[in-house]
């Protein structure tokens, strides 16, 4: 069985937007990246895959398609061969919860 694929970017970049020089992490991979650090029982089911920053971002692009950038990205393939996501902060930490055993965020 193929292991689920956790998209995030690297932790530490510029964004040429704000003139590259600025440095910068993502609130939401780091999030993750500490939940993953905190259960590694759990974690070691998961492919982590780390971006970099600007896009395209072929391997995602590849996985889920070129309008599905945002990160983090959870992926997955389904027992019929089709390819699941998911890329928004809640949904991804449900399905973290569901597909691999982490507890839920308290409300």
């Amino acid at each position: 069985m193929t292991k689920d694929r956790l998209f995030v970017l690297d932790t530490d970049w510029t964004d040429p937007a704000y003139g590259g020089e600025r440095r910068f992490y993502c609130k939401d991979c780091v999030t993750v990246e500490g939940l993953l650090a905190a259960f590694p029982e759990r974690a070691g089911s998961i492919e982590v895959i780390r971006l970099a920053w600007p896009r395209p971002r072929a391997a995602l692009v590849e996985a889920i398609g070129e309008a599905n950038q945002n990160l983090p990205a959870l992926v997955w393939t389904q027992a019929d061969g089709s390819t699941a996501f998911v890329n928004d902060q809640s949904g991804l930490l449900r399905a973290l919860h569901e597909r691999h055993g982490f507890p839920e965020p308290h409300p």
